[in-house]
């Protein structure tokens, strides 16, 4: 999605090598998940949540060109970031206020550490992380890091939860990496970009 709206709304050529290492990747990802797939089952409010997923995932890539165009106008990303949280809690409070969610915080140590970690480390520096390196690497290579979470998950899982690796998996994660490489890689140059392609202006 990135590589299309990118495109689109930003003008950015459409590189071959990032297309097709991330279509490897996606393809990877899911060998890797394959005994979950073939096993997936339509009731019970799954394609509800398949809905809810893909738009997500539209709105989180539409964020990203926003930042993106962001920086191509030189607007800093912390700054943006924290006004990006600002909204986004807002929108959540005032969202749990209506369905009448509790809103309340446990005063235990362990929900205490999570909430600060989450907050810090999973919001503040990995977003800001994550954006600093949309707009060095590019809309379309930085988006390849989300490929990469569920192999993170994997091994964590590996090491907390005694999962167990078979074929499947070790060949996914192979072409995972694979992708990664292409997409990485700065000596493929051909591109898809004729009918995007921003003529660049004369005083370049």
């Amino acid at each position: 999605m990135n590589i299309i709206f990118g495109a689109i709304f930003l003008r950015n050529p459409i590189r071959l090598r990032v297309a097709v290492g991330g279509l490897v990747g996606l393809f990877g990802l899911s060998i890797v998940f394959w005994t979950e797939l073939t096993s997936f089952d339509l009731s019970g409010g799954i394609v509800l949540g398949i809905i809810l997923a893909v738009v997500a995932t539209v709105f989180a890539s539409l964020g990203n060109v926003v930042s993106a165009r962001n920086q191509r106008n030189d607007l800093p990303v912390i700054q943006t970031n924290a006004y990006g949280m600002l909204y986004g809690a807002i929108f959540m409070f005032v969202l749990a206020i209506f369905r009448g969610a509790p809103l309340q915080i446990e005063p235990t140590m362990g929900y205490l550490v999570s909430l600060l970690y989450l907050a810090i480390f999973g919001s503040v520096i990995a977003f800001g992380s994550y954006l600093t390196l949309l707009g060095r690497i590019g809309l379309d290579r930085a988006a390849y890091v989300t490929v990469l979470f569920p192999i993170i998950a994997l091994l964590l899982s590996t090491l907390f939860e005694g999962l167990t690796w078979g074929t499947l998996q070790l060949a996914g994660v192979a072409l995972v990496l694979v992708g990664n490489v292409l997409v990485l890689n700065k000596h493929f140059k051909l591109n898809l970009s004729a009918p995007f392609r921003r003529e660049a202006p004369q005083n370049e």
